[in-house]
């Protein structure tokens, strides 16, 4: 009960996307109340993912077709937090190498900010990659190997697909890390980096910050690191089984959005 009483503090919502509000081309139960209830609540929201491959506008249609009344501005992807690390960090026209998607390659180059460079890039920025090829790890590997930064969008082994659990990011990182005898820096959770640009964009702070999640390993243990509330639903990558099994507990469990919603605001109503 002390977890569940936590619920009241909370002011400002990080929500992941993928097992926690769909799966695949499937909203989950209760994923439109909860935005619709949010609204109505008053309590500024960012969906974060750690999925690179799509751009916030991509995001945004996609929920949007299922149901969910959201703006690009409303999601912040693993790629758009590498690139808002990355500027912070190397001047205008600093050379990247990138193995990854759209929504990777729109925030890196979109802009013109950075320039694509395969010969002598400062970084080799690596996200998920549904056409990955052997000549990608090898170049990737070449560069790193040679001094280039290596940067990981997230470290998310897996990913859950409608037909299944797959090969994520984090497979790739996993091959290239074996290659080259270098460990990327990761910006996605359970990094701080994505959490972090999260609550900065909301405006917020950790004591009164939530983060909604599947994964125990990314979403549980980023919120953790940094003294948020931690919210657990059981319909994506982790079930009851890899509760048990856990180091890193959660706030509060949920078996989907419907039960953190009605929670929620029964705890609400009572605070």
């Amino acid at each position: 009960m002390a977890g569940l009483a936590l619920l009241a503090r909370i002011r400002y919502l990080l929500a992941d996307l993928d097992g926690v509000f769909y799966r695949g081309d499937r909203p989950l139960p209760g994923a439109a109340d909860l935005v619709h209830w949010l609204d109505r609540q008053g309590i500024p929201y960012l969906f974060l993912t750690n999925n690179s491959t799509r751009t916030p506008k991509g995001y945004a249609e996609k929920l949007v077709r299922l149901g969910l009344p959201v703006r690009p501005e409303q999601v912040l992807t693993s790629a758009l937090a590498t690139r808002a690390y990355l500027e912070a960090r190397f001047p205008r026209g600093t050379g990247l190498y990138f193995i990854g998607m759209k929504g990777l390659e729109e925030a890196l180059l979109g802009d013109g900010y950075f320039r694509w460079d395969e010969e002598r890039p400062a970084c080799v920025v690596v996200g998920l990659d549904t056409h990955l090829t052997y000549e990608k790890l090898r170049r990737a590997t070449l560069l790193i190997r040679s001094g280039a930064a290596f940067i990981g969008t997230n470290p998310d082994r897996t990913f859950p697909a409608p037909e299944g659990i797959i090969p994520g990011c984090g497979a790739i990182l996993a091959a290239l890390e074996a290659a080259t005898g270098v460990s990327p820096l990761v910006i996605g959770k359970p990094e701080r980096w994505l959490l972090e640009e999260g609550m900065r964009r909301l405006g917020a702070t950790p004591e009164h910050t939530a983060i909604l999640g599947d994964r125990l390993d990314t979403d549980i243990a980023g919120g953790k690191r940094l003294g948020l509330v931690t919210l657990l639903v059981l319909t994506g990558v982790h079930g009851p089984a890899d509760l048990e099994a856990a180091d890193v507990q959660p706030d509060a469990v949920f078996p989907d959005l419907v039960a953190l919603r009605e929670t929620w605001e029964g705890i609400g109503l009572r605070a």
